[in-house]
């Protein structure tokens, strides 16, 4: 059995661990791994690598520091393969699922290849006599990523690499439930130049959240999970005086007009709303039809869903893998029957499947409901799985006014063939992130992820701009250099231009 341990300054933390979790191959219901399961001290130890590293890491040239990332890019590009059938063996999406997931994370890397561009400050020359002024963006010192299960690559390549190439140091707690990802990329960082205690990695649950949150040689926190913990990471990391950008969950919807193309609508909707099994905080989980667009849409949308292969994320036939634990499992199943109870039309079931050979797997098909109403608790809630409701709504303002009502405000889109309605639509919804006749409208790496209202806690989306913004901080100078014409003792007030 696998023995899944830290990485602290450079090098596989070698101690024996106090507590350790299981890592299960989801395709096969099988435990794989152990994981260690870090103490408040393990923590500590990490915290005070990246504290020791981050006196000389400072002081590093900005093009060396690209270079790195240079080096990194072309080991991850390189080897991309390898990191996606780690990725799927812990997590269970298919092999092309998890090769895009990489890609993504390595645009932002790629961005970070350019931090030299996005850590210049501003310089006014002479704003009084002899006086300029500039900017410099610093680092914060030693920051921190915790990160879901869902994205066990990309997620932590949203945060690290713009952290690490703007000259800070950063301990990683990932999601214990799929964790050899992250330490495949601290041996590839290594291999690319990154000195001893720059990139620590400490697994673990809520202990090693906790310290994370209240150690005092930690400037910053990035998270990205679920909003009931995106919330207690925002209000206790700020409350130990960090900054903190916490991205919760979501609850995207989709809107698709009776104007729609309802063989693109369909494919979008079946896409969004099963691709990687529904374990997607941008995932469509919602449909809502305007008029008569369901009684269109939704045959369309049962004839994909017949159709789809859901099996082991390294059969190449795969479209759909498995649930990452049977506790998931068990609770998108609870979810499934909730609706059920609740009155909603349960068009499709996927409960109760498993595919030949993998009867274990922590499996669940392909789900549909329809006419779901807002007091429904598959509407209410996150279900984070492949179960797709279908709400039913007379015109286009109550559409808005559905969406718009809902806590959540992360992504959401809309399926129409008149700009008119489209443009009234992205001016109007209360969201984050909208898609004009696409169902996922994630910003590439040189553009910045976050959503509205309790999809995202704190003022910094991650990555793109606001991600360097997020990890440095502005400096203002004022300086003047002496001249004989500036001595002697002046009491007044300082006036521009004197």
């Amino acid at each position: 059995m696998k023995r899944i341990a830290h990485w602290i300054d450079g090098k596989v933390w070698e101690g024996v661990p106090e507590r350790t979790g299981p890592v299960f191959d989801p395709a096969r219901g099988v435990v794989t791994g152990e994981v260690a399961m870090a103490t408040v001290g393990e923590v500590d130890a990490a915290v005070e690598a990246a504290a020791r590293a981050f006196e000389e890491w400072r002081h590093v040239p900005v093009t060396r520091r690209q270079s790195v990332m240079f080096e990194f890019r072309r080991i991850v590009a390189e080897r991309r393969r390898e990191m996606a059938e780690l990725l799927t063996s812990e997590h269970g999406k298919t092999i092309p699922d998890a090769l895009g997931e990489v890609q993504r994370g390595l645009e932002v890397v790629e961005f970070a290849c350019n931090i030299a561009h996005l850590v210049k400050g501003e310089f006014s020359e002479q704003v009084s006599t002899g006086v300029d002024t500039y900017t410099i963006r610093q680092p914060l010192g030693v920051v921190a990523g915790i990160t879901p299960f869902n994205f066990p690559a990309m997620v932590p390549m949203w945060m690290y690499p713009l952290a690490i190439a703007a000259g800070n140091t950063f301990v990683l707690k990932p999601s214990e439930k799929d964790p050899s990802v992250s330490l495949l990329a601290a041996e590839w960082l290594a291999e690319a130049g990154l000195p001893p205690g720059v990139f620590n990695v400490v697994h673990g649950d809520k202990v090693a959240v906790d310290r994370i949150l209240e150690h005092p040689q930690i400037a910053a926190v990035s998270f990205v999970g679920s909003t009931p913990i995106a919330r207690y990471i925002y209000e206790n990391g700020t409350r130990h005086g960090k900054r903190v950008q916490a991205l919760g969950g979501a609850k995207n919807h989709m809107v698709v007009l009776p104007d729609a193309d309802m063989e693109l609508a369909a494919d979008a909707a079946v896409s969004a709303g099963f691709g990687s099994a529904g374990e997607r905080c941008m995932a469509i989980s919602v449909v809502v039809t305007v008029g008569d667009a369901a009684d269109r849409l939704l045959p369309k949308v049962m004839e994909r869903v017949a159709k789809l292969r859901t099996g082991p994320g390294t059969d190449p036939d795969t479209e759909m893998g498995p649930l990452v634990t049977p506790e998931h499992r068990d609770r998108v199943v609870g979810y499934i029957q909730k609706g059920v109870e609740e009155g909603a039309e349960l068009v499709v079931d996927g409960r109760g499947y498993a595919p030949e050979g993998y009867e274990d797997g922590f499996y669940v098909g392909p789900t549909l409901f329809d006419r779901v109403t807002p007091d429904m608790t598959i509407y209410r809630d996150e279900i984070f799985g492949p179960v797709l409701s279908t709400v039913r709504v007379d015109t286009y303002q109550q559409a808005i006014d559905l969406i718009n009502a809902s806590p959540y405000g992360n992504g959401t889109a809309v399926f129409t063939n008149d700009g008119g309605a489209a443009r009234l639509f992205q001016n109007q919804i209360q969201v984050g992130m909208v898609g004009i006749n696409l169902p996922i409208p994630v910003p590439l790496s040189f553009y910045s992820f976050g959503g509205w209202k309790d999809s995202l806690f704190g003022t910094h989306p991650i990555y793109g701009p606001h991600g360097v913004d997020f990890y440095t901080r502005p400096k203002v100078v004022i300086s003047r250099w002496p001249d004989p014409m500036h001595r002697g003792v002046d009491l007044g007030f300082p006036q521009h231009g004197s």
